[in-house]
């Protein structure tokens, strides 16, 4: 499956000026191929905006995942993407899946906050495996520090994620994450994994950019530098089946040893 991964920090602020974005990346992806393309974190509002998180956060189905679904639905491709979420009092930086015919597939909810800014202005998750069945891929979604614990990368590997989506919003000086512990997570856990940064100085942040589909040979199909850019490569099944054929980390898992981890 040809997935494309967008690398942009949008227009912080302004959902409008984000979807336009959004738009023309879509555009882009589907005349080359892509089946998918994948936004980063917090991609509809922006990351660093502060209180406008609360201000711009909506529930799962509200605006902006109709529009997000109808730009889908007109390119014809699945769409990832970064956003807050607000149920009841509570907001949550999600992702979510809209299918190429505007479904809501699944939404994740970031369970691990990474520093004062986000715990100060979300709720964590609490469900780490979340997916979805996509052209004939087991889809799953985490975000950003998420995918830095291995516990959670290896819950998808057992729940049978075939490609995982990362969103994210990395920043200096954590590069080595990009660059080294993305590519290693697919191979000990056997999957691709999509992470898709932003990029630029948002706020307080500088975000590294260095996006990613890395396979399950720990080879990044694809990979971005530093500014704004659109990268495309494929989630082949064939290689995924024989890399897993030929990988031995999931079969010679001995969990009656690794109680004192939890």
């Amino acid at each position: 499956m040809r997935t494309a991964l967008l690398q942009s920090s949008g227009r912080p602020g302004s959902v409008v000026e984000n979807l336009k974005v959004l738009d023309a990346a879509a555009a882009r992806a589907a005349a080359a191929g892509a089946a998918l393309l994948l936004a980063p974190e917090m991609f509809l509002t922006g990351y660093a905006i502060g209180d406008d998180i609360a201000r711009l956060a909506e529930s799962a189905d509200g605006d902006g995942a109709d529009a997000v679904a109808e730009l889908a639905t007109r390119h014809g491709l699945a769409v990832a993407y970064g956003y807050p979420e607000r149920e009841g009092g509570s907001v949550f930086n999600s992702a979510q899946l809209i299918s190429a015919d505007g479904a809501r597939l699944a939404n994740h909810r970031k369970t691990h906050l990474f520093g004062g800014f986000e715990r100060d202005h979300f709720t964590p998750g609490d469900q780490p495996v979340v997916q979805a069945e996509l052209n004939g891929l087991t889809v799953g979604l985490l975000i950003c520090y998420d995918v830095e614990f291995p516990e959670n990368v290896r819950g998808h590997a057992l729940a049978g994620t075939d490609l995982l989506l990362v969103p994210t919003a990395l920043m200096h000086p954590y590069q080595f994450v990009a660059e080294s512990l993305v590519p290693v997570r697919a191979f000990e856990n056997q999957m691709y994994v999509a992470y898709a940064n932003r990029t630029g100085r948002e706020g307080e942040f500088e975000f590294t950019g260095l996006s990613a589909l890395a396979g399950p040979d720990g080879v990044a199909r694809a990979r971005a530098g530093r500014a704004e850019e659109l990268i495309l490569a494929d989630a082949d099944p064939a290689l995924l089946a024989a890399s897993r054929e030929s990988n031995p980390y999931l079969a010679d898992r001995r969990p009656g040893l690794y109680g004192s981890l939890v």
